[in-house]
């Protein structure tokens, strides 16, 4: 069954703002007028959790955290004795880019995070960073072989600074990047400390580890700020301050965002907006994926960005009340048109399990353009693209809700982040979760934790019965670890050590393994 794409309906659910110029075009989605209507208690009780939050209340809580990541661009909003320290982080991180501009030291930055801490500035210096003072690398995951490729890629590490960004300091993914960094810096006769920035908490490990070996400088991270929202924060800021972004439009586009997603009139407010869409798609309950397609190249990352926002924030297992509720969005995509030569066949003619957003940019390009076709250029052939799709869904009954900006630059991109930002906010208060926690995540952590103390007593026991072939269940017995987690552990430290040789067997139970 088709989606009705007339005018009446496109004009009805379709919301402009003239300052950001942006627009929310939901008229593809199949809403009816009265179901926001139907939504009503839910809206009003969604405003009054924002007022709450950005007031100062505990949004959080299991931990007893306000969240503040919206006072980071208006000030004013924060509790009292916050708002100087918000303006002098701002302050602090412009004047210490400014230095290193007018110091004309290092020329590259290496970034090391995780999660949030990697994601945001990636998305900022994809989008916006084509123009940057400095270029810019990343660790953003434990993996050696990706962590020797960024180091090969550094043209030269003596003008090269490192940022690196952990809350707690005790990340093992970031720690490790940073430990890997200091090693080959070491390596090449450098002193990492006169090259090293920390991003982090006051005391935490990293400020500790930071201000013993006497880093070049440290910043504060502060607990009201989560990672999947910290990009306007010194998280965000300082990398792209260092490549030469202006980080007070980026302030400003997600400031004037704000100002009109406060609106308690739903049919005027694009965040709420775009919550009750995700809300009406799933029945409440997440019973469609989220497909994200940007029509522009620089915005290539941001279906990965919107998946960590959306996904920490809403898939959750309980409700504020402690019912099982098993919440959340699943979010995917890349970019258009590149799309349609990919899995837009299936979002057309396969199982419909989804909606969809596009974001488009109305400016194709800065200057004129050939035509590649008569009457027609490349930016054309991508405007044609995108309004084809979206046409060629509706037919086939699949919604879709399009987001309009002018061009991606610092302010525009901040509006982006920003929308769905409170989207994410409004839509946990529909369904009463806390969308600033993450067990799931920390259950992770500390299994994998758990998992490399194992390791460490396996190793151990290799070593001492060295010359000894041994199977998964010799070594289990022996540690009183887990017999299948064991052979994972036996069969990576052989592929990784050259003292351990593995001989397989007819099974995973038969196959034997040695240290030298």
């Amino acid at each position: 069954m088709s989606i009705s794409r007339d005018w009446s309906t496109f004009q009805q659910q379709f919301l402009r703002y003239t300052e950001p110029s942006i627009s929310l075009d939901y008229s593809c989605m199949g809403a009816s007028e009265e179901f926001l209507s139907e939504q009503a208690p839910l809206i009003e009780r969604a405003i009054a959790d924002m007022q709450a939050l950005e007031a100062g209340g505990i949004a959080n809580p299991d931990e007893g955290r306000m969240v503040g990541h919206y006072w980071l661009r208006k000030a004013e909003l924060a509790p009292a004795e916050l708002q100087e320290v918000i303006r002098k982080d701002l302050a602090d991180l412009q004047v210490f880019a400014s230095e290193v501009h007018a110091e004309n030291k290092f020329e590259h930055l290496l970034v090391i995070g995780i999660g949030g801490s990697a994601l945001g500035p990636q998305l900022v210096a994809e989008g916006i960073g084509g123009d940057a003072k400095m270029s810019i690398s990343f660790f953003d995951n434990t993996d050696p072989t990706g962590i020797d490729a960024t180091l090969a890629s550094i043209e030269d590490l003596a003008t090269t600074l490192v940022i690196v960004i952990s809350k707690s300091g005790g990340t093992p993914e970031t720690r490790n990047g940073m430990l890997e960094a200091e090693a080959a810096f070491t390596e090449h006769g450098l002193d990492f400390a006169k090259q090293a920035v920390a991003v982090t908490g006051v005391d935490s490990k990293l400020d500790k580890y930071a201000r013993e070996k006497g880093w070049l400088r440290r910043f504060r991270m502060h607990d009201w700020i989560g990672g999947r929202t910290s990009v306007m924060s010194t998280v965000g800021l300082l990398p792209a301050a260092l490549q030469g972004v202006d980080i007070r439009e980026f302030l400003a586009g997600a400031a004037a965002t704000d100002e009109h997603t406060r609106n308690p009139d739903a049919p005027q407010n694009a965040s709420m907006l775009l919550a009750l869409m995700w809300y009406y798609a799933g029945n409440g309950k997440g019973e469609k994926d989220m497909v994200v397609l940007p029509y522009k190249d620089s915005l290539v990352l941001f279906s990965k960005y919107l998946q960590q926002l959306v996904m920490e924030s809403l898939g959750k297992e309980h409700d504020l009340d402690g019912k099982t509720v098993h919440q959340g969005i699943a979010v995917y995509g890349n970019k258009g048109s590149t799309d349609q030569h990919a899995y837009v066949q299936q979002l057309r003619d396969g199982v419909h399990n989804f909606f969809a957003t596009f974001i488009e940019v109305r400016e194709s390009r800065h200057g004129t353009s050939i035509e590649v076709e008569d009457g027609a250029n490349s930016g054309d052939f991508l405007q044609g693209f995108l309004r084809g799709t979206r046409a060629a869904l509706a037919d086939q009954g699949r919604g879709s809700i399009t987001i309009s900006i002018p061009r991606v630059d610092a302010y525009y991109l901040g509006t982006l982040i920003a929308l769905f930002e409170r989207a994410v906010s409004f839509y946990a208060s529909f369904v009463n979760i806390n969308a600033y926690h993450q067990p799931g995540v920390e259950a992770g952590k500390k299994a994998a934790g758990a998992f490399l103390e194992t390791l460490k007593k396996v190793r151990t026991h290799l070593v001492a019965k060295a010359g000894t072939p041994l199977s998964a269940s010799d070594v289990a017995e022996a540690t009183g670890a887990d017999t299948e987690v064991s052979f994972h552990i036996l069969t990576h430290l052989a592929a990784n050590s050259s003292d351990i040789t593995s001989v397989p067997g007819g099974s995973p139970a038969d196959d034997q393994f040695t240290h030298s």
